[in-house]
């Protein structure tokens, strides 16, 4: 129906001039689209610096800086025995605690910062409590122990890694609902 159809165009106000527009402020279509011509400078690019959202805030870090100085202090004896908590490795314990366990052993990877690792936290310690005496859970902090998971080839976090006699034997990435994750370790006890 012609009657919709506008009987004359109107100019566009424009808080910017387009090099590329026509006369007045009217606006060929072809060239609003178009891409930059050689002419022109591209746009100029701006390195930004890592975002603060991905340090660890210093609450953490120095509950973490704490924690890393009474366990240097205290004498440890290290045992491989399926406990009801989910416990701390570190680069200097991996070979004893993961890879010389007789159990089945799952490990997290996570950091302070990572959203997606702090809601895992509570899955893997109910995993700790109902698989007590036949699964150890063990958590990594990657921030700390970067030999560890570039190791394993750890890209993304939370990242759980699954171990039986020394051995991994499952890889989980990502975030992971409770009954897929239990389902997961029942294929290897």
């Amino acid at each position: 129906d012609p009657s919709f159809l506008p009987s004359r165009t109107f100019p566009l106000p424009l808080p910017f001039e387009i090099p590329h527009a026509g006369g007045d402020g009217d606006i060929a279509l072809s060239g609003a689209l178009r891409r930059p011509t050689p002419d022109l400078p591209p746009p100029p690019r701006r390195v930004l610096p890592l975002p603060l959202l991905l340090q660890p805030p210093a609450a953490e870090a120095a509950a973490d800086r704490r924690r890393r100085r009474r366990l240097r202090r205290t004498p440890r004896r290290l045992l491989c025995k399926a406990a009801d908590h989910v416990g701390d490795v570190e680069e200097q314990t991996w070979d004893e605690v993961v890879l010389g366990c007789e159990t089945a052993v799952l490990v997290a990877f996570w950091a302070p910062w990572c959203g997606p690792c702090r809601l895992m936290h509570p899955i893997i310690a109910d995993l700790a409590k109902a698989y007590a005496g036949r699964l150890r859970c063990l958590r990594v902090n990657t921030d700390e122990n970067q030999e560890v998971a570039s190791r394993y080839g750890i890209r993304s976090i939370p990242t759980i890694l699954i171990f039986k006699d020394g051995e991994r034997k499952e890889t989980v990435i990502g975030a992971i609902a409770d009954t897929a994750l239990a389902a997961t370790v029942d294929r290897f006890l």
